[in-house]
């Protein structure tokens, strides 16, 4: 199973150890999910990390950002779908999760911001055949084995 995490759920894994990811950690050393990641993304997170209002120093920082290089399987050759072809989005920001979930043929992606929490749907065919969940929503599917 594959997944596309923003930014606010890399952040409650990596800096507040966050219990409602914890259904996501299990199931990432049990093996039966990949998260993928591509450079928009993962320089989001990285610029994230830097606000000051986490208080994260450099050196806190880079392990974090380290620790989420190791947690991914980083894409980097992707064909992206059209931005007029995605859904849209309150939140422009926001468009490079969606890209992502459609090009790499993520099963999910999981989030708690509500500009991407309004284009859930259930699973389909093609390009836009992921679901849009919470940490809670996605661990309380029916399909999921978090061991």
């Amino acid at each position: 199973m594959r997944l596309v995490l923003d930014s606010n759920v890399w952040l409650d894994w990596l800096h507040f150890d966050d219990p409602g990811v914890s259904p996501l950690k299990r199931a990432k050393h049990n093996r039966t999910i990949e998260i993928v990641i591509d450079a928009p993304c993962r320089d989001e997170l990285e610029c994230v990390l830097g606000y000051d209002r986490f208080g994260l120093d450099k050196a806190a920082q880079h392990k974090m950002l380290s620790k989420a290089d190791r947690l991914c399987t980083f894409l980097d050759d992707l064909r992206y779908a059209p931005a007029e072809q995605l859904p849209w989005c309150s939140d422009p920001d926001d468009i490079k999760f969606l890209a992502l979930a459609a090009a790499s043929e993520a099963d999910w992606l999981i989030t708690k911001d509500n500009a991407l929490l309004s284009k859930r749907r259930r699973k389909t065919s093609g390009n836009d055949s992921y679901r849009v969940a919470t940490p809670d929503q996605w661990s309380s599917s029916e399909s999921i084995d978090c061991g």
